[in-house]
């Protein structure tokens, strides 16, 4: 879902064991310039954050690191203590830190059936010790029958007409033959069926509606959305340079050096890819509205900042870490105010804003979008509740980090949400991660019911977070723009600067949180995030856990 739409919906470990599997999984990832050892505890804050920071993975040592870690599931489970007559490991994801510690992020199977809330991480050093795990869930996954009480077109059924029922949902939904599957995101794991419907929302947004309903009793567990929605001459950005490719007849916008990247015209379509952009002479758009391929040369330039973002700063090889992009369509539907991601096409989609003047496709706007991909493709934290909220946030944060790294002087760094695309039309922007409650909507601080709230408004609570421990509390101008942050207790805090900040929540993100990660969670992840990049006991840790409580998490 774009940032500015709503949505509808809401063991043990046996470690010295695991540590000659885990072993198995490092000798398959050779790229970077790791050692066999950790970071010294004493050594200096750079040269630890250096050490505890991925490496991009080559193409070919990606893939043989995730062979190398598949062939080595099963003993990995063995030594987990799971059910391994039922349980097996999947691998989705490896990340390899320069000092050689491997995060091995897997998702479950029982009986052979996909665990919903069953992934966790494993953690080895480099040399082969185990540095723990993470689950998901701690509960033992196990079910009385695989057997359904439920036939699959009740479940469907029941899908289908919780979608038509939905006052966010408009037309005549569709759906695919339900799934089976455990339900382990909350309470104790249960057979069930996962069916997801198809439609759209009021606002013309795809819907990609996912309903779980008990097996036994059809009884509804669970529904999320999981369409998330945030040389040219751009609207927003001045002239900018793009990556393109020389074409028979003339150039296309596809980006060799950046995975292939390509951006695509819907022509007022909401399906398809539409038609690669082309030009004769690659000189694209003219700052305009009127010229379509203006919103193109914003959405291909903003894909390609944050393709940068991630390989510089957070040493990521694109969105899935394999070096293959996604691809930008621009100018869906009919004066569409909004953008969303979607893992179905793997691809961003930008609307032209009200009378089509106002496309959403700024710099923050676009590694918004892109930053859910990445959440999908790392912690894969669920669209809904707290976990929704930190998804969200997390592209707010890493949209902002983007747009701070452009040091593009038509569009400065701040920390305000869709400044430049307008969407009300009164200048305002669509949220302010000082403080989050002046859009009117957002929480600034944690409560027990903040998981009741629009994805788009629990965010608020970890922008406010990152906000505070990037920059600190109290008023300050930042690139002309005057912020002023409060504290939930009153009591000051001191940032440790914005790079810093965003490093600590993407380790958090890509090595500690998983699917169902709530606000408590999100904190103990960002504090181990800390204590592998800094230390500790270091000004870095502490920060990190008076930012929290500054929002009221503890």
């Amino acid at each position: 879902m774009s940032p500015y739409s709503r949505t509808s919906r809401r063991t043990t470990l046996r470690a010295a064991a695991l540590a000659a599997t885990a072993a198995m999984v490092v000798v398959g990832v050779q790229s970077g310039t790791a050692t066999a050892t950790d970071a010294a505890p004493g050594s200096a804050p750079a040269d630890r954050a250096a050490a505890a920071t991925a490496v991009p993975l080559a193409a070919g040592d990606r893939v043989a690191a995730l062979r190398s870690a598949q062939a080595g599931a099963a003993a990995t489970a063995e030594r987990l203590g799971l059910d391994t007559a039922r349980e097996k490991l999947v691998v989705r994801d490896v990340v390899k830190d320069a000092d050689g510690t491997v995060h091995t992020r897997y998702e479950r199977t029982y009986a052979g059936i996909p665990v919903l809330g069953g992934d966790l991480v494993v953690h080895t050093a480099g040399n082969g010790r185990s540095k723990g795990v993470t689950k998901a869930t701690q509960a033992r996954i196990a079910v009385a029958s695989t057997d359904a009480a439920v036939a699959p077109a009740t479940a469907r059924t029941s899908a289908l007409a919780a979608a038509a029922a939905d006052d966010e949902k408009t037309g005549t939904p569709s759906a695919a033959a339900p799934r089976k599957v455990i339900w382990a995101a909350s309470g104790k794991p249960t057979l069930a069926y996962e069916t997801v419907v198809h439609g759209l929302q009021h606002d013309g947004t795809p819907s990609e509606l996912h309903v779980v309903t008990d097996a036994t009793s059809g009884k509804e567990l669970y529904a999320y959305e999981a369409i998330e929605t945030g040389s040219g001459t751009s609207q927003y950005s001045g002239t900018v340079p793009l990556g393109t490719t020389s074409a028979t007849s003339g150039f296309t916008l596809t980006d060799g050096a950046r995975g292939g990247h390509r951006t695509y015209d819907l022509n007022g379509g909401t399906s398809g890819t539409g038609t690669l952009f082309t030009d004769a002479d690659d000189t694209w758009g003219n700052g305009l509205p009127t010229n379509r391929q203006t919103a193109a040369v914003d959405a291909h330039y903003g894909a390609a900042l944050t393709w940068d973002f991630y390989k510089s700063e957070l040493g990521r090889n694109g969105i899935a870490g394999d070096g293959k992009a996604a691809y930008s369509r621009v100018h869906y539907g009919n004066a569409y105010v909004n953008a969303f991601w979607s893992d179905q096409c793997f691809c961003m989609t930008y609307g032209d804003g009200a009378n089509n003047s106002r496309p959403l496709t700024s710099i923050d706007v676009a590694g918004h979008e892109m930053t859910h991909g990445l959440t999908s493709r790392t912690a894969g934290l669920r669209y809904s509740g707290e976990s929704g909220g930190l998804n969200e946030a997390t592209s707010d944060i890493l949209g902002t980090s983007v747009e701070f790294y452009a040091n593009n002087p038509n569009d400065p760094g701040d920390y305000l949400i869709g400044e430049k695309v307008d969407i009300r039309g009164n200048g305002t922007p669509l949220r302010y991660m000082d403080k989050p409650s002046k859009d009117g909507s957002s929480a600034d601080y944690w409560s027990r019911t903040l998981g009741n709230l629009d994805v788009h408004h629990s965010s608020g609570v970890a922008n406010h977070f990152f906000y505070l421990l990037s920059e600190g509390s109290g008023t300050k101008t930042i690139n002309g723009v005057r912020y002023d942050s409060p504290t939930y207790d009153g009591a000051a805090v001191t940032g440790i600067g914005r790079a810093k900040a965003y490093r600590i929540w993407y380790k958090a993100l890509s090595v500690y949180m998983t699917s169902s990660t709530t606000y408590a969670g999100a904190r103990a992840a960002t504090l181990k995030a800390a204590t592998d990049l800094y230390g500790a006991n270091g000004a870095e840790y502490q920060a990190v856990a008076r930012a929290w409580a500054a929002v009221n998490v503890k």
